[in-house]
């Protein structure tokens, strides 16, 4: 049988065998080996030379001693330096086997660093989304000047309880409703004999284009931007109410976010900025409606006036009241000051229909309600009763908006369509016919009474009684949920459910 050498692979003359591998080796090459190493060439562990088996074999002869001079004392060099090859032939086929497998270990650890810090990726970013919108500690009441904006809202202390028991509509109420009526009836009749001044004509209406868009004011996690409104005596402020439960105070101009406010637990639907003072009022499915002052970022008031998802808002022409609308078949009136509720009624004519929308008219002695039954209701605030209908929609009135000129009044529902009512006469006497499927989520006349915009698969502008459409935008990638003039239609604001305010001008 021949033997073979596992370093050399050739016959050995001396032949041996490692008790620790039971590997055959050529005698001199693993003594030279073990002198040098120690240790078993094939399994790495402690091997000595006496340990060594020598292995019985034909006796092979030898020549003579080769002397330094001889031919075969030239072989004998050859041959150790053959050997010595040999041993380091080895010694590199075994380190490329270690290195193999320490890289394909080092490849593995890689891949799983990489897993990890995708991961840790992930969460860190959610983590600063969280922490850009997190509600500081109940008791902390004020906003230290240090503390860098936007300001994060906070729960005001002891307001969670408000009262919900009717206080009624009182003579000093009623009265100073009837004052405020009778000082903007005189107001408009002034008014509607000119156009303002610095009123942007309907032919510069044609030539507006996207100024801005900005996608980042709310949570991407939970996309869309619901309601939307602008201060009225600072139209660089925007307001706006998301599906992550926040509403976000925007300066146009500065391109910064003035203030997060954060306390509702659902999504806010319905958002309106004080026309003269920097106050907030927010309504939510969550039942509640929220009033905050935006310098602090806290909630002053918190109402709670209805047992269902609050659907409509609208701030009555005082400042210190307003009107909400709900699923629970009420309409309420309610005081932003003091947080009580003056009067809920409930809807008699439609039992069991929902409200769907509500706006005052700009007198604030009439307001107008929605609801999911197609009809329009006007309401005289001061009796608290339905005066007037407008049937003709079919679907649930979605938007209802009254123009300044104080005797138009715009309807949209689920019809594709926008109806034109004459409060004069109590008839429609034009209807604005939308693509059939157009979703229309918002109605808006400009503060003179010239435009009206419409939001919904596209934002529309119409010049009024001409009724003639001037600008089409359609560069929002869903559907549009808010539209609103600025001062003298400088400019348009517009929000949509791809989570985006966009801001049309010159």
């Amino acid at each position: 049988m021949a033997l073979c050498c596992a370093i050399s692979n050739e016959v050995p003359e001396h032949p041996v065998i490692s008790p620790v591998s039971g590997a055959i080796f050529e005698r001199r090459l693993i003594e030279k080996y073990v002198v040098e190493n120690g240790v078993d060439p094939i399994t790495g562990k402690e091997l000595s030379t006496d340990m060594l088996i020598d292995v019985k074999t034909t006796p092979v002869v030898k020549p003579k001693p080769p002397s330094a001079t001889s031919i075969p004392a030239i072989l004998k060099t050859l041959q150790d330096e053959w050997d010595a090859v040999m041993l380091h032939s080895f010694t590199q086929r075994q380190q490329l086997q270690t290195a193999r497998q320490e890289l394909s270990h080092a490849l593995y650890q890689h891949d799983a660093a990489c897993r990890v810090i995708a991961r840790l990726t992930k969460e860190v970013t959610a983590a600063r989304e969280a922490l850009a919108t997190l509600k500081p500690q109940a008791g902390i009441t004020t906003n230290p000047a240090g503390i860098p904006q936007p300001a994060i809202a906070v729960e005001a202390g002891g307001i969670a309880n408000q009262p919900t028991e009717q206080a009624g509509m009182t003579a000093e109420v009623i009265q100073k409703l009837q004052d405020k009526a009778t000082v903007l009836t005189q107001e408009r009749k002034k008014r509607g004999r000119t156009v303002p001044e610095d009123l942007i004509s309907h032919d510069s209406i044609r030539t507006f284009h996207t100024l801005a868009s900005h996608p980042g004011l709310h949570s991407a996690s939970i996309p869309g931007i619901l309601s939307l409104d602008i201060h009225g005596a600072d139209t660089s402020k925007i307001l706006t109410g998301g599906n992550d439960r926040n509403a976000t105070v925007f300066n146009k101009d500065t391109e910064q976010v003035v203030a997060i406010l954060k306390g509702h637990t659902k999504k806010v639907t319905r958002v309106i900025y004080h026309p003269d003072e920097d106050l907030v009022i927010t309504a939510s499915p969550d039942t509640t409606i929220r009033v905050w002052n935006v310098p602090t970022s806290q909630t002053t008031q918190m109402l709670r006036a209805h047992e269902g998802p609050v659907t409509g808002l609208s701030l009555h022409p005082t400042g210190d009241y307003v009107l909400s609308t709900s699923t629970d078949q009420h309409w309420a009136f309610s005081d932003i000051r003091t947080g009580r509720l003056l009067t809920k009624v409930a809807d008699q004519g439609s039992s069991g229909i929902a409200l769907t929308t509500a706006q005052f008219h700009p007198d604030g002695l009439i307001f107008g309600t929605g609801t999911s039954d197609s009809q329009v209701k006007i309401w005289d605030l001061k009796e608290q009763s339905n005066v007037a209908n407008f049937p003709g929609h079919s679907g649930p009135i979605t938007a209802i908006s009254f123009s300044e000129n104080g005797y138009y009044l715009a309807t949209a529902a689920d019809d594709a369509c926008v109806k034109l009512w004459d409060l004069r006469k109590l008839k429609n006497f034009k209807t604005l016919q939308m693509d059939e499927g157009y979703e229309i989520r918002d109605l808006c006349f400009d503060q003179s009474g010239t435009y009206l915009a419409v939001a919904g698969t596209d934002v529309r502008v119409y010049l009024c009684k001409q009724w003639q459409e001037l600008k089409v935008f359609n560069d929002h990638t869903a559907s549009a949920t808010g539209v609103r003039f600025g001062r003298h239609a400088q400019y348009i604001a517009s929000t949509s459910m791809d989570r985006t305010l966009k801001l049309y001008g010159l």
